[in-house]
């Protein structure tokens, strides 16, 4: 879209006539009008991108014309042009709103250099806005799909949850999301224009997550060269996503308990604490309560996280929300790799519905963008699914089950499910997760959860 296009408002013919032409062998588009009125007019027909007016004029003067503008047509920019002995009503119109003034006689560099840059700050900010609007697009709570009523539930607490400083404890497996609803908590929170920074205490070596989260001074051990800003300070007056909490080691976990109560760090080899001001937003797939009866997590650091706990649902909970992923999924791995003429027939969305999908939503993703990629025809074939997609299971209507007249506890049958396979796979855990049509890492969540362990 052009952003040159500018308006020439004067009195005298003569000015009026000159700005434009030198405003069009600059390279900009340029047109002109007489008067404040015959201004407004035009830009009611026309689009316009800025506006260059004299403020002494009969009949509606360039300050009333500058109001008129900001108040009908707040996106364009202005530029007032005035005498030099009247400098004084060019500061009047910066308050109003003018972007820049110039003094009579206008020189024609300097007026080429003034409204170059003026139109690269409207550029600038229009560019900001689209970002803007396209991360609300891509970190709003709209981007999780799903209509489960555990997942809405979810989404609605965190809606809520982001308008204030709370921190925030999401759970859920691996592949659930949960780095995605940290991002749309963070972009719908009044820290939205402040840095969001993400770590994952799984990924980094024990020996340096310290210094990667707290930082270090110069000298403060062997092969510190140089002082180094860490991750929390990086968020200051932002978000601090810690991923994965339940893997950071113990000594670490009092010095984040000291971040969240006393709102500051203590570099590496620092002599004094230095303060910020971070919103921690953590995640894990443990069961961060059993960790800490058990010892093995802080038990004051676990109520400290989890002001608001957050539980993303697997995707074996959420079958009614498979085909509308699907639909997602299939859309963007066609726009990735430019497919976008290669169908996929309703007639196998059964077939995605009914698995368990043990990687939940990242698995799902992962599938899908892999018959995308290697799909022969314009259709995605049946032959094209993954074995275990094409795979008829028993259906669970087969299993005999006795339940009760009193009722049953759905967990008690879990557990049981769970230990039944375990002793028929002699306790091989992988065994045991592809028989129960989930994953490893899943299996041994569960087992951590009912505290099930070979004698």
């Amino acid at each position: 879209m052009t952003s040159n296009r500018v308006l020439v408002v004067d009195d005298e013919e003569s000015l009026r006539r000159v700005t434009q032409i030198r405003l069009q062998q600059a390279g900009f588009e340029a047109s002109t009008a007489p008067n404040g009125a015959e201004a407004l007019e035009l830009l009611a027909r026309e689009t316009k991108d800025l506006v260059v007016t004299d403020l002494k004029m009969p009949g509606m003067s360039g300050i009333e014309l500058l109001r008129r503008i900001k108040d009908e047509f707040p996106e364009i920019i202005v530029i007032v042009v005035t005498a030099y002995g009247t400098i004084e009503s060019a500061v009047d119109a910066m308050k109003l709103g003018a972007y820049d003034y110039l003094i009579k006689p206008v020189n024609a560099e300097a007026l080429k250099m003034v409204v170059s840059r003026a139109l690269e700050h409207h550029r600038l900010k229009a560019e900001v806005v689209s970002l803007r609007s396209a991360l609300d697009r891509k970190y709003g709570f709209e981007s999780i799909v799903g209509q489960s009523k555990a997942l809405l539930a979810t989404l609605d607490n965190a809606a809520r949850a982001a308008r204030s400083d709370a921190t925030v404890l999401i759970r859920g497996e691996t592949g659930t999301g949960k780095e995605l609803l940290a991002k749309a908590i963070h972009f719908n929170s009044p820290r939205k224009d402040k840095p969001l920074v993400v770590i994952n205490c799984g990924a980094i070596p024990k020996e340096l997550l310290e210094s990667e989260l707290f930082g270090h001074t110069k000298g403060s051990f062997t092969g510190a060269l140089s002082s180094k800003q860490g991750k929390i300070e990086m968020a200051d007056k932002g978000t601090l996503f810690l991923d994965e909490i339940g893997e950071m080691p113990l000594e670490l976990q009092v010095k984040l308990l000291r971040l969240i109560q006393e709102r500051e760090i203590e570099k590496i080899g620092a002599m004094n604490p230095t303060k910020v001001d971070v919103r921690i937003i953590a995640a894990t797939h443990r069961d961060l309560q059993a960790m800490a009866e058990d010892g093995t997590f802080r038990e004051d650091l676990y109520y400290r996280l989890a002001v608001i706990p957050l539980m993303l649902p697997p995707l074996r909970e959420r079958a009614d929300d498979v085909p509308e992923l699907v639909a997602m999924l299939f859309q963007k791995a066609q726009e990735k790799h430019q497919r976008q003429d290669l169908r996929l027939p309703a007639l196998l969305l059964p077939h995605f519905s009914s698995y368990r999908w043990p990687g939940n939503v990242r698995e799902l993703e992962n599938v899908i963008e892999r018959m995308v990629v290697l799909a022969r025809g314009d259709t995605i074939s049946f032959e094209d699914l993954p074995e275990y997609l094409r795979r008829e299971r028993q259906p669970l209507e087969a299993i005999q089950l006795e339940l009760p007249p009193e009722g049953i506890s759905l967990e008690a049958v879990e557990r049981e499910l769970l230990l039944r396979a375990l002793e028929k796979c002699a306790w091989n855990q992988t065994k045991a997760a592809e028989y129960l049509d989930i994953s490893r890492k899943v299996l041994i969540y569960r087992m951590e959860k009912f505290g099930l362990r070979r004698d």
